[in-house]
């Protein structure tokens, strides 16, 4: 299923959406988020904020046939 991922930090601007896949892929390695995020180059809450509270909200959307 495809994921909407913000482009941006919606706080300081930067570029966030194309790091989605490697997070996810070292998130299956080892549950380190801050080691994850060091590797990534995330130093900013800001931006962990925006990998941390992603909801794929479009699963719970797609249920409802209207």
């Amino acid at each position: 299923m495809d994921e909407l991922i913000p482009v941006r930090c919606f706080t300081c601007n930067k570029v966030i959406a194309s790091k989605w896949e490697t997070y996810k892929e070292l998130l299956q390695k080892t549950n380190d988020t801050n080691a994850i995020f060091q590797q990534i180059g995330f130093n900013r809450y800001c931006c962990k904020r925006m990998f941390l509270g992603q909801v794929q909200w479009t699963f719970f959307v797609l249920q409802y046939n209207w």
